[in-house]
């Protein structure tokens, strides 16, 4: 048996606790929020933290409250593309950040493939200033009463980046769950997708157009991939 000095004790004690206070500083640094404490949950109404564009879909989004009206001035055809850099800084994106008021939701067309379904979410930038968003959206599957269908979505494995989006431009991210045919999941059809951009607590609500969805059982999980720019891989 090794015997150590109670200095050395004392001394290897100390930089412990400094080391578990300092990753306590970096969480509660890496988010930005509108007037809040900062949260990490996804799903209904919470803010998602984290971090394109050929016509968005026609299904359009409305707000779950009232919002201010978006600034005017947006182009009347979007860009062909929006531009996505690597890093930026938290003080950067606080200050650029897209409001959930600047933005339109909508649900692209299912691209199914290896018993899974794939259906882009898109947000498009309606005011007239340069915004950017990155990382996961938060969403919740509801049925016609507000109530929410299944648990909250999963986070995919995958790197973030800032997407800057000119006005006009999208973003897009992936919503993908197995085909419940496949899987056996017991599933339910939703009458609407809440969807909430990244750092935001007001969430956009788009009607529902892709049929069943996994609910409970084996294989009923839905999982979510970062933002990219575009509305569609």
């Amino acid at each position: 048996m090794v015997y150590t000095p109670r200095s050395a004790r004392r001394g290897a004690l100390f930089a412990g606790s400094v080391a578990v206070l300092g990753l306590l500083t970096a969480c509660g640094n890496g988010q930005t929020v509108h007037s809040s404490p900062p949260m990490t949950s996804s799903g209904t109404a919470a803010p998602a933290t984290g971090d394109s564009s050929a016509p968005a879909p026609s299904d359009t989004a409305t707000t779950s409250s009232p919002v201010p009206s978006a600034p005017t001035g947006a182009p009347s055809t979007a860009p062909t593309r929006a531009t996505a850099t690597s890093g930026g800084g938290t003080t950067a994106a606080a200050s650029t950040r897209c409001h959930t008021s600047e933005l339109r939701a909508s649900v692209g067309r299912n691209d199914p493939g290896a018993g899974q379904e794939n259906f882009p979410v898109v947000l498009t930038n309606t005011s007239g200033r340069t915004c950017t968003v990155r990382g996961f959206p938060g969403a919740a599957f509801v049925n016609a009463s507000g109530g929410q269908l299944g648990p909250n979505p999963g986070r995919e494995s995958g790197s973030s980046t800032t997407v800057t989006l000119k006005p006009g431009q999208s973003a897009w991210a992936g919503l993908t769950f197995s085909n419940p045919g496949v899987s056996g999941a017991k599933t339910a059809k939703p009458a609407a997708l809440l969807i909430t951009p990244p750092d935001e607590r007001d969430h956009l609500k788009v009607t529902w157009t892709g049929g069943e969805v996994p609910v409970s059982g084996n294989s009923s999980a839905v999982f979510l991939t970062v933002f990219s720019p575009g509305t569609a891989p």
